[in-house]
């Protein structure tokens, strides 16, 4: 028996006692004041019982609500059944989910993208995704009459960023890129196509907010690689290509380096960086006198892979660069200037010989229309500058007495991209990279004239036109020059990632020096495609 029914029964109890007294006490006075009681004990009753109604009412509502949810979660789990497990694995992944991993202080950020894609090329280059622009063939190449076909995996790529902050105004940073376009002297594309990983870039960055300072230690993208804001890590701008070598005219590098950079208020940077070096030769159509003794490079060594040759180097390439964000009304705008020091080393006739290069470089980024059209412009001018450009032209060549020779050279790239919706990205650009000719002739004691250096107009290049042709082709190359087009469409952006898929199209025109039979001129027609999943 419940309170509520004990209190009931106690009060009809006390009714029944003030009957039974009023029959034995016939007092009007006594009569009165027992009827009083009886009136308050009447009223007590009424409201248990509104109350005893009242609670009734809401057990009642209680198990039908509670009825109803059973019936819910039934037909749920029913439903659930009933979903496809691709369905039901997306119903799983849409779970909160944190965008971080944190351990021990330090949080990891993953990233990177899966990358199916395909290049045709009208001219066979024997490449990847990757094009050589500098072996685009010319007519007397029987490859290059040839199409070219590859699907690939290989541009695929996986990052990570690992930071942590000892205090408010000291921030640690270590960052590395991987992607699949190693190619090891055992890896090839007959079966198993097992390509190995490469290291993009790898480094460790310290940040000293109260000073401004800036500490970069690692392989990391050169310098000379124009930035969108300030001179701070993972802001380069790259061109918005699928070729992994991206457009003639782009400067870049990626390399091992040590970078100090002052920041002032976040708006004008200072940096300094010394970077690995490595020089590219052109030793000459022509062979050195047989009385220079030359020494330019060696086969690799220990940790090298001894298919391929090192530069004698003992300076590193040094690279000073200045940049400055303008805060507009309504857009920002990015301009840098940069200056590069280069060393050759060559052991010539028995004693070391140094001879220096580099040049000056600058870029600018305009939002020509905020959010919509972005317009960007770069460019390098110097000798022995070469290895800085996407046509990876040469560095340097030597005169007949063996002495080093830096070629001169102009790079330069324009482009505009334009952000139509938030799905859709459209990109134009065009670039080249043309050099001097650094030529020299050595005459004989019979009068005879030799020909050494690089562009020299005494190269036979009589055998490049044709397939037939029985001349020789030098075909030292002036110019590389492209135009490029292309899209990335955006069918998902979410908690899910991004996904994307893209075409570009490009054509790019190598350009020879004049030589004995002409200049000869060849070309290349590119279509890429590429489909890409951003999960992180």
């Amino acid at each position: 028996m419940n309170n509520t029914n004990k209190v009931i029964v106690g009060a009809l109890l006390n009714l029944s006692l003030l009957g039974a007294a009023d029959a034995k006490t016939p007092d009007d006075q006594s009569a009165a004041a027992m009827a009083q009681e009886l009136k308050q004990l009447q009223d007590q009753v009424d409201a248990l019982k509104k109350r005893l109604d009242a609670q009734a009412v809401a057990d009642q509502q209680t198990k039908a609500a509670a009825d109803a949810a059973a019936a819910q979660a039934a037909s749920a789990k029913a439903d659930t059944a009933a979903i496809p497990t691709q369905v039901q694995s997306a119903l799983d992944a849409a779970k909160p989910k944190t965008d971080k991993i944190y351990y021990k202080g330090v949080t990891l950020t993953l990233g990177g993208f899966g990358a199916a894609e395909t290049v045709f090329r009208n001219h066979n280059e024997s490449a990847d995704i990757s094009s050589s622009f500098s072996a685009i063939p010319y007519g007397n190449s029987s490859p290059g009459q040839t199409n070219e076909l590859r699907f690939t995996a290989r541009q695929s790529r996986i990052t990570a960023l690992a930071e942590g902050s000892p205090n408010d105004t000291t921030h640690l940073a270590f960052y590395g890129e991987l992607d699949f376009l190693g190619a090891a002297q055992t890896a090839n594309s007959n079966e198993s196509n097992s390509y190995n990983p490469r290291i993009r870039v790898l480094y460790t960055n310290v940040d000293w907010d109260d000073l401004g300072l800036h500490l970069l230690t690692g392989q990391s993208w050169s310098l000379v690689t124009l930035n969108s804001k300030g001179i701070a890590p993972r802001t380069e701008v790259l061109p918005p290509v699928i070729d992994a070598q991206y457009v003639p005219g782009f400067d870049w590098a990626r390399q091992p380096q040590i970078r100090i950079t002052k920041d002032f208020d976040k708006t004008l940077w200072l940096a300094l960086s010394l970077e690995n070096p490595q020089t590219t030769f052109y030793t000459g159509a022509n062979a050195l006198p047989k009385t220079v003794i030359l020494t330019y490079n060696e086969t690799g060594g220990s940790g090298f892979n001894s298919a391929n040759t090192l530069s004698l180097n003992h300076i590193p390439d040094i690279v000073a660069k200045v940049a400055y964000d303008a805060a507009l009304p309504d857009r920002t705008l990015h301009a840098e200037a940069y200056g590069l020091y280069r060393s050759f080393y060559e052991r010539l006739d028995y004693s070391n010989q140094n001879t220096s290069g580099g040049g000056f470089g600058a870029g600018l980024i305009v939002p020509v229309v905020p959010k919509l059209l972005d317009f960007q412009v770069s460019g390098l001018a110097g000798k022995g500058i070469g290895r800085y450009g996407s046509a990876q032209l040469t560095d340097v060549t030597f005169d007949p007495a063996g002495n080093i020779r830096p070629i001169s050279e102009v790079e330069v790239l324009a482009g505009l991209t334009l952000h139509a919706t938030p799905q859709l990205d459209v990109y134009l650009f065009a670039g080249e990279e043309k050099e001097s000719a650094q030529a020299y002739d050595l005459t004989s004691g019979t009068g005879a004239v030799t020909g050494y250096g690089y562009g020299n107009p005494l190269y036979s290049n009589s055998g490049c036109g044709t397939e037939t042709s029985t001349g020789s082709c030098v075909g030292n190359t002036r110019l590389i020059e492209q135009g490029t087009a292309g899209f990335w469409y955006k069918p998902y952006v979410g908690k899910f990632g991004r996904y994307q898929w893209g075409m570009q199209y490009s054509r790019t025109e190598r350009e020879a020096f004049s030589g004995v039979g002409g200049a000869p001129i060849g070309n290349e027609s590119m279509v890429f495609m590429s489909f890409r999943y951003y999960p992180f």
